[in-house]
């Protein structure tokens, strides 16, 4: 018989993601949400197993959900078949998206955002040169 430490989900009822999730506000109808944001300029490594385990584990196990999100900014070092990798190597952990979203989805919003607090005086756009501006 398994004890309590030799569980899969242990990693997240002891130690300190058990204390992040007791730390959550104590209203009804919280939800876990998490997200797994890799950059699609290569191939993931052990490492990053870590990562997806604790952001969807950590999920599902309290009943919630993870985004899987592109941290895609960099389009010179993307490529297809990274993107293509990464889904498929999720979905070879046992784990799902609930939603698969791009960083560059926001770009738009961001940018009226920032027109939005220049036009207010909220922001300002410096036009140094690249030298240190005084």
């Amino acid at each position: 018989m398994a004890t309590t430490s030799q569980l899969p989900t242990a990693m997240f009822n002891e130690g300190f993601l058990a204390e992040i999730y007791r730390q959550r506000p104590a209203t009804s109808g919280i939800t876990v949400v998490t997200r797994f944001p890799p950059e699609p300029n290569g191939f993931l490594h052990l490492g990053h197993s870590k990562a997806i385990a604790v952001n969807f584990g950590f999920a599902k196990v309290h009943g919630g959900y993870c985004y899987l999100r592109f941290d895609d900014t960099n389009p010179d070092e993307e490529e297809e078949r990274y993107f293509v990798a990464i889904r498929q190597i999720i979905d070879w952990l046992g784990f799902s998206p609930v939603k698969v979203t791009y960083s560059s989805d926001y770009f738009d919003r961001l940018y009226d955002l920032a027109e939005h607090l220049i036009v207010i005086g909220g922001a300002y756009v410096c036009h140094c040169s690249g030298m240190l501006c005084i």
